[in-house]
């Protein structure tokens, strides 16, 4: 998300900084960090097969380069053995490196869109200042077609693919877990890594979609900030604009299930074909991730 760091440290006091107590099982269970307000557990989620996701073992959030100083204990205690930056590396040298805690293995699967390239678009369109420019770079649906691509962009391109199968190889592999992955904003990259690893593991669609949509929630104070920031700078007449973008929308992951879909009939082939992925990537994530499958 577009200049987020200006917000970060004005809403300490949001809700979800305060994590749920320890060993809880919950859904979405925030992880309490100041500086990353997305940072979640995927822990608790059910599958068709009986099995249930077991806490802080597998954990998604936006970016860990604001990380402060309180959070490093919080963040030590999840006993993380590696956290994958899906920034890419112009996100990495602008916004920071990730803060973390020591002994915990940093990899860096870099995952950039050239021609869905939302943060140098939106960083262009605000260091132009032209309402007009603005309004015809992301109005009249026009933002909401961007991530529209972008989210397509995720299956259909080959690269993209290896990447994320990268990290799911990461989270298969023996003693690889617990492993906490993240982009800048944990909603777009972060989003679609989520919803395959859970579909991988037979959650079903509907659950999948919501936990992509709890961003909007953990992130809300967040955007209303950045917004209103932009337009007391004079950075932005109409900053609403933005909110496509800032926002997590079902049209989003929609479409790229339908380029799923329609470039190999189902899931199943896509693990294999799409993916390059196979039943011992697909038994290591069970055995790493799930509790009280039959399977």
């Amino acid at each position: 998300m577009v200049d987020r760091q200006i917000a970060s440290e004005r809403i300490g006091d949001a809700r979800n900084a305060r994590p749920e107590p320890a060993g809880t099982i919950l859904v979405g269970r925030s992880l309490g960090l100041r500086g990353a307000v997305n940072a979640r557990d995927l822990g608790g989620h059910q599958t068709a097969g009986g099995g249930v996701l077991r806490a802080g073992v597998v954990l998604r959030s936006d970016g860990l380069n604001r990380v402060t100083a309180e959070d490093l204990d919080p963040l030590g205690a999840l006993g993380l053995r590696a956290v994958v930056d899906l920034r890419s590396a112009d996100e990495v040298r602008e916004a920071g490196p990730d803060v973390l805690p020591g002994g915990v293995t940093a990899h860096h699967l870099p995952l950039l869109a050239t021609d869905f390239d939302i943060h140098a678009t939106l960083r262009g369109a605000l260091a132009e200042r032209s309402p007009d420019k603005q309004r015809a770079l992301l109005g009249d649906g026009r933002a909401a077609a961007m991530m529209t691509g972008l989210y397509r962009w995720f299956v259909t391109d080959r690269e993209a693919r290896e990447t994320f199968a990268a990290l799911l190889r990461l989270l298969a592999a023996p003693d690889g877990v617990p492993l906490l992955f993240h982009c800048s904003a944990g909603k777009d990259r972060t989003g679609w890594a989520a919803a395959l690893l859970l579909t991988a593991l037979g959650v079903d669609r509907e659950t999948v979609l919501a936990d992509y949509l709890l961003t909007n929630e953990r992130v809300a104070a967040v955007v209303e900030l950045v917004l209103a920031d932009f337009a007391g700078r004079g950075l932005m007449r109409e900053p609403e604009l933005l909110l496509p973008v800032f926002r997590a929308e079902r049209d989003y992951l929609d479409a790229a299930f339908a380029e799923v879909a329609s470039g190999w009939g189902d899931f199943a082939a896509f693990w294999r074909e799409g993916l390059g992925l196979d039943d011992r990537v697909l038994a290591g994530l069970r055995a790493n991730l799930l509790d009280g499958e039959g399977s």
